[in-house]
């Protein structure tokens, strides 16, 4: 492993580099503050948008560089995992291999979802501007998008904790380059990790970081499994 150290550190800081841009194109998206009595076309439907609602007043540059940012962000993501896998391969392929893709195939039905998000938005934002004899087709689309959406999130979060538990357990149970002690860290954990610590910090702090939580989990997921592996080393 000591070869591949200088690796280990560039992976691991593309990869934390990723996830602070992911973070902050989720942060674009989901931070906003929206007062639904502030518009009257959307309040029928206040309980299907279900917060949405706060996309009904961002500028354009915003929704669009919300969604754009976690797809252009997404490879840099996937130097840490190519990380992850290379500490899980002294365990063995058969073993190291499914949660590294498992991670890896999250990671690409999650541009999918962020860059779905400008159009979610799209569709609240005409949603707020169209006559009453428009709204049931917007609806539709809405309701229909965001089904979608559901489905990808579904898989993916499927996807992150089969992976999770399997890093864990492996790490656990197996012979790998990772200190025994990474075995508490996983996507999983630290998002729990990051739960706990938003009860903590200040309001104004945890306004700006809305939405963002998972990727701030990834954040320190990879700053710990480059740590992790450099010290093993």
């Amino acid at each position: 492993m000591e070869q591949f150290v200088p690796a280990i550190w560039i992976s691991g800081m593309l990869a934390a580099l990723g996830a602070i841009i992911y973070a902050v194109g989720d942060s674009f998206l989901l931070s906003a503050r929206a007062d639904i009595a502030s518009y009257p076309n959307l309040q029928p439907y206040e309980k299907l948008l279900s917060g949405t609602e706060r996309m009904a007043g961002l500028p354009w540059w915003r929704l669009s560089w919300g969604g754009l940012l976690g797809v252009y962000a997404t490879p840099l993501l996937l130097a840490g995992f190519w990380q992850v896998y290379q500490g899980l391969l002294p365990a063995g392929i058969g073993l190291a291999l499914p949660p590294a893709l498992m991670f890896v195939w999250a990671s690409v039905v999650g541009a999918f979802v962020h860059g779905s998000f400008i159009y979610l938005g799209e569709y609240v934002q005409a949603l707020n501007c169209v006559d009453a004899s428009s709204q049931p087709v917007m609806i539709g689309m809405f309701q229909r998008h965001r089904k979608i959406m559901m489905l990808a999130y579904g898989f993916l979060l499927t996807c992150v904790s089969i992976a999770s538990i399997w890093f864990s357990m492996l790490i656990l149970l197996e012979k790998t380059a990772f200190p025994r002690w990474m075995a508490a860290v996983n996507p999983l954990t630290a998002y729990l990790f990051w739960v706990v610590l938003r009860k903590i910090l200040p309001t104004r702090l945890t306004a700006v970081t809305e939405g963002a939580g998972f990727n701030i989990a990834y954040l320190i997921f990879f700053i710990l499994t480059t740590v992790g592996l450099v010290s093993a080393a």
